[in-house]
């Protein structure tokens, strides 16, 4: 289960939470200019990339990330509806675990990958023997639009995504047209329709009863949508990378909230890209204040930060 959202008080974000019972140990990773991914369609990476990605074998396996164009992408799980197909000639072919750098060291904007997405085809090709490949379906947007990508049985599906959302299972129609039976949620206080009772609120909040609280990726999904969509205009720096990350913990996982024969299910890091300042912030479930890192360019190697996994506690008396 993941969570994704967009947001645009003045600069553009983009941003996911990763839940998952499997513990990831990701870091923060950005891959230079010219770096080469072992693509054959690119020889060598057009652009840096910066996201949250586990290393191996000096191969960043990224969750998400952006490039220094501001076009940022999220894979999300979709077990059980993603399908990949063998190799076809004509298209571009490439692995899932490809698919982020690919579309990231290729493409400048949200347009130019929507474009690129009608030539790929997605494979079953494993990373390593043991590894089969993440059925996830995709986010991308840039300053200027979003869309929704999904490989399903009967091929790709590309979705305009103006609502900035994305969550798992279903397939992202089923969410957009759910959407409609929550039309009535307000942030502002209800009328009294009942006619003759005087009727009021006796607290906040009353407008937005009937939001779903539980961690399905439906009520997560619309619960995120209601909080994105009523959230301030014209936030700028920090304030705008604080109300983001207030956004996007609508829909975190608690741990123990959720359990599964895996073991508990919870939300593993939060993070927010700043795709018009080039800067990667990361929130971990063990540390929640923010780590935050600037796209570099010029380096020849990946260059890794290690995330925080300890809370970080001013102490003001001890």
């Amino acid at each position: 289960m993941c969570t994704a959202i967009t947001y645009r008080p003045k600069n553009f974000y983009f941003g996911r939470t990763l839940d998952a019972a499997e513990f990831y140990p990701a870091e923060v990773v950005i891959s230079p200019r010219g770096f080469d991914f072992g693509i054959s369609d690119i020889a060598r990476a057009a652009r840096p990339i910066i996201g949250a990605a586990i290393v191996i074998g000096g191969f960043p396996l990224y969750f998400d990330g952006m490039n220094d164009c501001g076009l940022c992408m999220a894979g999300l799980n979709f077990v059980g509806n993603a399908r990949f197909f063998p190799r076809r000639e004509g298209r571009v072919n490439l692995a899932q675990y490809q698919l982020i750098p690919y579309i990231l060291s290729a493409c400048g904007s949200a347009a130019e990958a929507k474009r690129e997405f009608g030539r790929i085809n997605i494979t079953p090709e494993r990373f390593a023997p043991d590894m089969p490949p993440a059925e996830l379906h995709w986010l991308v947007a840039d300053k200027d639009c979003a869309f929704t990508a999904e490989c399903t049985e009967d091929g790709m599906h590309i979705y305009e995504n103006d609502i900035g959302v994305l969550t798992n299972n279903p397939p992202f129609s089923y969410h957009a047209h759910n959407l409609a039976n929550y039309m009535s949620l307000s942030a502002a206080e209800p009328q009294n329709l009942f006619g003759g009772p005087a009727l009021r609120p006796y607290g906040a909040g009353f407008g937005a009863i009937g939001l779903p609280g539980d961690f399905s990726s439906s009520s997560r999904f619309v619960r995120a949508a209601f909080v994105r969509a009523n959230a301030p205009a014209g936030l700028t720096g920090e304030n705008a990378v604080s109300q983001f990350f207030h956004i996007l913990g609508s829909a975190n996982v608690t741990r123990g909230a959720c359990r599964t024969p895996s073991g508990d299910f919870y939300t593993q890091y939060s993070c927010c890209m700043d795709a018009t300042e080039g800067v990667y912030y990361i929130a971990t479930h063990a540390c929640r204040s923010l780590t935050a890192v600037k796209l570099l360019q010029g380096e020849e190697g990946l260059i890794r930060y290690s995330v925080r996994r300890k809370e970080c506690i001013l102490k003001l008396n001890f």
